[in-house]
């Protein structure tokens, strides 16, 4: 601000691009709101916190207890200390003597009985995991679920984002399911707590996907998405330093059109991922799961048999790029049912 005193600080703000609020603004000192209460009261007089975190210390110390903050302000007001678990989790946060938190899940899970996939078709097997990314520029990690078709490799949907949550993996399955149809697909994922949910469970099995958990501390049995990571971070991370998120995902893009489309991959025989992706379609034509959906039926297989059962079907290779393409005859011929390659609708899965 060495011009300061020569001309108007609204005119030095104007030339820096500044408002003037922003000008004045000065950081608060230290968090808002009333400070913390630096004593508890038991039985009319008032100790410092200090003596209650010696408290929580000495009840931990027995045998077996491995309370949290609920049972602990439990067991502390039947010592008539007069305190809230807000606090109790607080003064236990404090001291670093917080349980590590516990997912519990509904029903048994199905953990897998073969660590080696074999895939003889698109779209029998998928396997799913998320990876860590450092974003140098912002200093701070940031997360990419891939879900790869294990017959070619393919990467055929990925989210790169602050934090991936079940929502968003459910997000990601439903697009799958429209795209490509889930049905009868089997996929393999570890024990993370976005797999593991309920709600992702239940979505899955309402399309009539089978998901199937590797067993606790075994990477090797999702070693194909694990091969992948591998992969993108010898290629790409440890290559690029990131400037901030956008930069980062522009990189992921270009990669992941370089990945499917120019690189050779040994265990293909030298093809890339989407040739032996189109490769796959035109051995193994098969009807597409969601083109009735398109004239409003429901998603059951039933339905689509029905609405499929007294139509004339022929199958289009004339595009070999993605999945074979379905036309209907007679009536239906201009009423194309077209399943669009990944990278038309790269918006649709987020990447």
């Amino acid at each position: 601000m060495r011009f300061r005193n020569s001309t108007r600080v609204e005119r030095l703000c104007k030339w820096a691009d500044l408002a003037r609020s922003s000008l004045y603004y000065k950081a608060h000192p230290g968090p808002r709101g009333m400070k913390a209460s630096t004593y508890t009261p038991i039985g009319g007089v008032l100790v410092e916190n200090a003596h209650v975190v010696d408290q929580i210390r000495a009840v931990l110390t027995m045998d077996y207890c491995t309370y949290g903050y609920q049972a602990m302000t439990r067991e502390l007001r039947s010592m008539e200390y007069e305190i809230n678990k807000k606090k109790v989790y607080r003064l236990m946060k404090e001291s670093h003597l917080l349980c590590g938190k516990r997912i519990k899940t509904q029903g048994r899970r199905a953990f897998v009985k073969f660590r080696r996939i074999q895939a003889s078709r698109p779209m029998e097997y998928l396997c799913l995991d998320i990876k860590y990314v450092w974003v140098h520029g912002e200093g701070r990690w940031y997360y990419q679920l891939a879900i790869m078709d294990v017959f070619s490799r393919k990467i055929i949907g990925w989210l790169f984002q602050r934090s991936i949550r079940q929502t968003d993996v459910v997000r990601l399955m439903r697009s799958l399911d429209l795209r490509f149809g889930l049905k009868g697909v089997i996929i393999r994922n570890d024990n993370g707590s976005q797999f593991i949910a309920h709600q992702v469970r239940q979505v899955l099995q309402a399309l009539e996907a089978v998901q199937e958990f590797t067993h606790v501390a075994t990477p090797e049995e999702n070693a194909y998405i694990e091969a992948f990571h591998s992969i993108q971070q010898r290629e790409l991370m440890d290559r690029f330093t990131f400037a901030s998120y956008y930069h980062a995902k522009q990189h992921i893009e270009k990669y992941m059109h370089w990945y499917h489309n120019t690189r050779r991959h040994g265990a293909l025989k030298g093809l890339t991922p989407e040739e032996k992706w189109a490769q796959g379609w035109a051995c193994f034509p098969v009807r597409q799961p969601f083109a009735g959906a398109q004239q409003g039926l429901s998603r059951s297989a039933d339905s689509f048999e029905n609405y499929l059962k007294n139509q004339p079907l022929r199958i289009n290779l004339d595009k070999p790029a993605g999945p074979p393409y379905l036309r209907l005859a007679g009536e239906q011929a201009e009423g194309v049912l077209v399943a669009n390659s990944l990278e038309e609708n790269v918006q649709l899965l987020g990447g």
